[in-house]
């Protein structure tokens, strides 16, 4: 299956802002979070379509994952 995965801010440092990735049927959040190498501990917010989900959130082809690191500000 194929789904989007969107990157944002310190999260796209060496890698990329969007692209579409081949998973195995049945692939989870965490699944897209390891297939690009991605400390767990810098992942904050995950979205698919928009929604929040968690890191055992199984996919479908053609969601859109969006993965944020903390976000803070003053």
């Amino acid at each position: 299956m194929q789904v989007d995965v969107k990157l944002f801010a310190s999260l796209r440092e060496g890698r990329f802002e969007s692209e579409k990735a081949e998973l195995e049927n049945q692939s989870r959040v965490i699944d897209v979070i390891k297939k690009y190498n991605i400390p767990l501990e810098e992942v904050h917010i995950c979205l698919v379509d928009g929604r929040d989900a968690d890191t055992e959130h199984v996919l479908q082809d053609g969601n859109t994952v969006s993965l944020f690191p903390p976000v803070g500000g003053a």
